[in-house]
């Protein structure tokens, strides 16, 4: 019988472990650690490690009570977010020895369940569009998405079970598509924003990297304080599925098509109910919309920043927040409210439907280190402001992995979350993670 090494295994079952004293909180974390020190060097998921400290947590964990729903478990959190024991540089050089005084919400929740904060993931720059040292693990010269790039590459590699992302675009799902893992974004403010660094008050939404449902599930649970959450093993009923191919369907490579395609025909083989199930005309205009607000509140969010010391931006985030000073009072105040119109349409679609199964990115991961890819196919989703998951399910032509994105509808997160989980069953997700 093969003995798989600790760090490979999924948050779930080490919780489990954890939790009976089967394991150590401090064997796990060294199986960890030995696991990065080995990849690191090439992935480059990390931009603060804090060894010591959560060794010594680590240690005081297994001579104390057993606590919380995380306990033992070490995480990632993306260096957008405020932790009060080390470095939060948002990733920007100007921020570099920035030590904020106290952990952002969701990290202290975290902690509270036990979680042991391993170090600092990478993140884009102030999580816009200009790069991190990070690549994708399933193939280093591939971009392994943004902006929660060392999250979603640090989970794919197995470095930790679990990690934050934060997502105003589409920069949970797109990276866990890239990398090839569980990515859920969660209904918008279900889990605490305070601490992370604001980009878009209206769209902003933390969520977590995990290798499967449940343990994103778990993640979120802890880290929210919404412990209904957690899922058990027990089947959900078969969800009847939307098949939603999006008004950005054309934008998506055959490889991503064909994930879609082959996932719906899955299912619908497997009994699920699948029907067709396309977005109502205004949806149209609604990516454009989800763009012209970001543009506008990253503009506002960031005048420190750009006001007085526009040196130490890089040219990429120059550029967006020139094309944020162009949006005019009109053109915002429309694509709100068109946002918001579409967000009233939105509850309509679920009459019929319990999932809206959809494509999470343009296709594989990029071939480039110099771009974190196209976030187009996530807007709608975050505009809407429900629930979103990546789940991956083929290998594209290139040997990356490719999936799908299944949305609901706003505040049902715990059946969302159920009902992904009987379809990540039906994918047989775990083969490809």
């Amino acid at each position: 019988m093969t003995v798989l090494p600790l760090h490979t295994l999924e948050a779930s079952v080490l919780a489990q472990r954890l939790s009976r004293r089967d394991i150590s909180a401090e064997t796990l974390l060294r199986s960890c650690l030995n696991h990065i020190d080995a990849r690191e060097p090439v992935v480059k998921a990390w931009a603060w490690l804090e060894r010591e400290a959560a060794l010594e947590q680590a240690r005081q964990m297994d001579r104390g009570a057993v606590r919380g729903l995380l306990h033992g478990l070490p995480i990632g959190v993306k260096d957008l977010m405020d932790t009060a024991d080390m470095p939060t540089a948002y990733g920007s050089p100007l921020y570099r020895n920035h030590r904020p005084r106290q952990d952002a919400a969701a990290v202290a929740l975290a902690r509270a369940e036990g979680a042991l904060v391993l170090g600092k993931t990478v993140t884009t720059e102030f999580a816009v569009f200009h790069p991190g040292p990070t690549a994708n693990p399933r193939n280093p010269e591939h971009t392994p998405g943004g902006s929660s790039s060392g999250s979603a590459a640090a989970v794919a590699d197995r470095m930790v079970p679990l990690a934050f992302g934060t997502q105003t675009g589409g920069s949970i799902i797109r990276p866990a598509a890239y990398c090839g893992i569980v990515g859920y974004k969660p209904t918008f403010n279900t889990l605490p924003r305070s601490g992370v660094k604001a980009l878009a008050d209206s769209l902003d939404t933390v969520g977590s990297m995990a290798r499967s449902v449940r343990d994103a599930a778990l993640f979120a649970a802890a880290a929210s304080g919404f412990h209904g959450l957690v899922l058990d093993e027990t089947p959900a009923g078969r969800p009847r599925i939307g098949l939603c191919r999006t008004w950005e369907w054309e934008h998506c490579e055959a490889a991503q098509q064909q994930a879609v395609s082959e996932a719906a025909a899955t299912l619908s083989r497997a009994g699920f109910s699948v029907k067709e199930m396309p977005l109502p005309l205004p949806f149209s205009r609604l990516a454009a919309a989800q763009y012209t607000v970001m543009l506008r509140q990253q503009y506002l969010s960031l005048s420190g920043e750009r006001l007085h010391h526009w040196e130490g931006l890089s040219s990429t985030l120059q550029g967006v927040l020139s094309q944020g000073v162009a949006v005019t009072d009109h053109a915002y105040w429309d694509a709100l409210g068109h946002i918001r119109h579409c967000q009233a349409l939105f509850d309509d679609l679920f009459r019929e439907t319990d999932l809206l199964l959809a494509p999470s990115v343009s296709g594989e991961a990029p071939h480039s280190l110099a771009s974190t890819g196209n976030p187009l196919l996530q807007r709608v989703w975050t505009a809407l402001h429900g629930p979103a998951l990546h789940l991956p399910s083929a290998r594209g032509p290139q040997g990356l992995p490719v999936g799908v994105t299944l949305a609901g509808r706003p505040g049902t997160d715990r059946a969302f979350l159920q009902a992904a989980q009987t379809v990540e069953t039906a994918l047989g997700v775990s083969e490809h993670v």
